[in-house]
């Protein structure tokens, strides 16, 4: 009630609302209620969005605002049962909000390529995530978008391995992503697995291993436990060490998909492929030319 009372007292003053909103904000995560939080969150953003920052408010300072939003809203979406889905739709789908990253503040792709690749269920946003990496690739890199970029852009899976020592690195000193090192081990490495899957038909384990940072043994017993959990259609050869993936009998037409995906994604590999011997070739003429 006390709440109510005040927000409608201050309603005609545009600057005094918008201050109650940031203080409210505040306070809620401060005692961490997280509900109330997240509801002063959704306040905040639609007032901004709605030109609520001010009567004379610039672009500019609107977009001071938004940039502020998003950093206080990483407190909620890495603590809220919703968070990981909603800082992907604020973040990735809302295009004032991924212009104030893209200007303001690129090193919140930190936060939100490690929401994609711990929520399974949004694996349909990775695509978009990858563009966007790539657009900001020149004004910020770290080891979690380097991740990425390497997996799905290059297919270059050594890379990927040690970007993911160097990400549980990352992960053990931010704060707000500390609490899900293990969930980000364990999926990445479940993309690497089904990345590597699809590109070859029988994978050593060996080679698994050491791509998912992994003994031998460990290796295997991760992957037995992923094809029973998640019904996937391979087997084990223990005696030649190798994971078979299977196939199930499809239909004429799921057959055409499947393969016009396989060539795409082996097409990609190869364009990667060829465009980094090509850089390095391009690298060493340049150099000899200069010594020459």
């Amino acid at each position: 009630m006390l709440e109510q009372s005040l927000l409608l007292l201050i309603l005609n003053n545009a600057d005094n609302y918008l201050s109650v909103l940031w203080g409210k904000l505040a306070s809620e995560i401060l005692v961490q209620n997280w509900d109330a939080a997240l509801d002063d969150l959704t306040k905040l953003r639609e007032f901004i969005d709605n030109g609520g920052a001010g009567a004379t408010a610039t672009n500019m300072q609107a977009l001071q605002q938004r940039t502020w939003l998003v950093h206080w809203s990483l407190f909620v979406f890495f603590n809220h049962v919703k968070g990981r889905d909603l800082i992907i739709e604020m973040f990735l789908y809302k295009p004032l909000y991924l212009n104030a990253i893209q200007t303001m503040c690129p090193h919140i792709l930190r936060y939100l390529a490690t929401a994609v690749i711990i929520n399974r269920s949004r694996r349909n946003a990775l695509k978009d995530l990858v563009k966007v990496i790539q657009q900001e690739a020149y004004t910020y890199r770290d080891p979690i978008t380097e991740f990425i970029e390497h997996l799905y852009v290059n297919f270059d899976f050594e890379a990927a391995r040690r970007k993911l020592n160097q990400c549980q690195a990352v992960l053990l000193t931010d704060f707000f992503l500390i609490a899900c090192l293990d969930e980000f081990v364990e999926n990445a490495r479940l993309m690497i697995f089904e990345t590597f899957c699809r590109i070859h038909q029988v994978i050593s384990i060996g080679m698994l291993a050491e791509n998912l940072n992994m003994q031998p043994d460990e290796a295997e017993c991760w992957i037995v436990n992923l094809i029973r959990n998640a019904r996937l259609d391979a087997k084990i050869d223990s005696k030649l060490g190798h994971v078979v993936m299977g196939a199930q009998p499809l239909s004429p037409y799921q057959q055409l998909v499947e393969r016009i995906d396989s060539l795409a994604v082996r097409s990609e590999a190869l364009t990667s492929l060829v465009e980094r011997k090509q850089k390095t070739r391009n690298q060493d003429i340049r150099w000899g030319a200069q010594e020459f």
